[in-house]
Parts: C-alpha cells; sequence; structure tokens
C-alpha cells in the first residue's frame, strides 16, 4: 500500500532505539525524510546510518520542555518544516506508590507528558496553517490498563493521552490528525531493563518493526480520517472491551 507521505518531513523523537528507531526507519521506507534525536552522539550517528534515505540525527535530551522544543525547531530547521511528529522519550524509573518518592514525580511528567506537550506546541501551528499534519505519540499500554512497579510511567502517559485526544479535537477540521499507539511488550532495549531473561520468556512479544509500521500506517493518507484513537498495539495482552 502507498501511504502517499513521500517527500513529507518527519521529526521522529528518541529515534536511536527501540520504537522510535523503527517508526524512523518505516517512515524512512515510505520515502519521508526523516530527523531523529537522542543524547548520545555516536549511537546516534548509527541509528541514522539504519534508517537510511538521508536521516538527519540531532542531539537532543526530550526530557524537558527546552530539549523538546528544541529537538523540533532543529528539526524544522534541517528539513524546511516537519509535517509528521512522532513524540516518544523513553520511560522514568519503575517503582511502585511505597517505593517512589513524590520528588520523582516531576521528572516523570517533564519526560513523559510535558516533552509532549512541547513537541506538539513547537509542531503543530505550523501544521495547522498548512492545513496537513500528523502528530503519532508513542505512550503504553499502560494507559488503558496500569502496570505493576510502573507508577510514574502510568501516571505521566495518561495525561498525555488527556492532552493529546485534546487537541486531535481541535484541530480535527483543519487537516491534522493527532493519535497515540499503545505499546504492549515488545522487543526491545527497555524491556530487557525492566524484565529478566526468565520473565520475558513467559510474555507475549511484539517486533518493534511492525510497531513501526503501524505508526507510518497512522502517518499516511489512507488514515486522513482517523484522529483521537489511541490505538493498542499488544497482540491481544488487554483483557478490556473497552
Amino acid at each position: 500500500m502507498d501511504l502517499g507521505i513521500s517527500n513529507r518531513r518527519a521529526a521522529v523523537a528518541a529515534g536511536t532505539s527501540g520504537l522510535g528507531l523503527a517508526s524512523a526507519v518505516a517512515l524512512a521506507a515510505e520515502g519521508v525524510h526523516v530527523a531523529i534525536c537522542g543524547r548520545d552522539e555516536r549511537r546516534l550517528a548509527a541509528a541514522a546510518d539504519a534508517v537510511g534515505h538521508g536521516c538527519v540525527p540531532i542531539v537532543a535530551d526530550v526530557s524537558s520542555v527546552e530539549g523538546a522544543t528544541g529537538f523540533v525547531d532543529d528539526a524544522v530547521e534541517a528539513l524546511g518544516g516537519v509535517d509528521i511528529l512522532v513524540a516518544n522519550a523513553g520511560g522514568p524509573p519503575p517503582g511502585n506508590f511505597a517505593s517512589t518518592p513524590i520528588d520523582a514525580y516531576p521528572p516523570a511528567l517533564d519526560l513523559n507528558l510535558m516533552s509532549v506537550v512541547a513537541m506538539c506546541t513547537a509542531a503543530v501551528p505550523a501544521m495547522r496553517e498548512q492545513q496537513w499534519g500528523r502528530v503519532v505519540a508513542i505512550t503504553s499500554l499502560a494507559v488503558r490498563q496500569p502496570m505493576a512497579q510502573l507508577i510514574l510511567s502510568n501516571t505521566a502517559r495518561a495525561g498525555a493521552t488527556a492532552f493529546l485526544k485534546t487537541l486531535a479535537l481541535e484541530v480535527a477540521d483543519e487537516g491534522v490528525t493527532v493519535n497515540s499507539v499503545q505499546p504492549g511488550v515488545h522487543r526491545t532495549p527497555r524491556v530487557e531493563q525492566l524484565y529478566g531473561a526468565e520473565q520475558q520468556e513467559s510474555m507475549r512479544m511484539g517486533d518493534a518493526d511492525d510497531f513501526g509500521r503501524v505508526v507510518a500506517f497512522l502517518c499516511g493518507e489512507p488514515a486522513r480520517f482517523t484522529t483521537g484513537v489511541q490505538l493498542h498495539v499488544d497482540g491481544g495482552s488487554y483483557l478490556g472491551l473497552l
């Protein structure tokens, strides 16, 4: 299927590994000009090579409003504009209510909520002006079904989901779609960090490349009437009816 986005321009945050990298690869395969960011220059360069299609590496840390805004601004400068934003960031430290101090919450909110707000604030006005744009945020199945030992992620990503849904309603008539994708467990460095080998063996694990293709589809022309959606990509792990 031709997604109709060849020569569009995409900023993919935290694109050096895992689901961010897979999303960047899938977009580049559709002919999209991609800029990715990461904190480590060497990893970033290797990831840009893996993405190919002239992928632009940008050193940035999206865990702060300044870093998130700066990434989008640098991507606009490098690409001549941003038509597609894939908002993404790593996860905060694991923990439960009893083990998580209250001062751990603001950094987690900056990482997984305020970074999304900042990137959208930097990218969406130009999309509205040109009457075309795509925002896809990579969040977590934990928004729909909170995960044990991930209280910071559960809290911050739920807030980001509410923000994205609200934004989607505001720009729905202006050619801009805003969606989030909620991954279950995929084979990524983050999963390896959180779960031991024995736990991973018992999990239903997805392939990051397949996830990236879902992100690319939501950025394409066939998905132009799909907005405000929180799509779980989890191999059926979520058990709810709604």
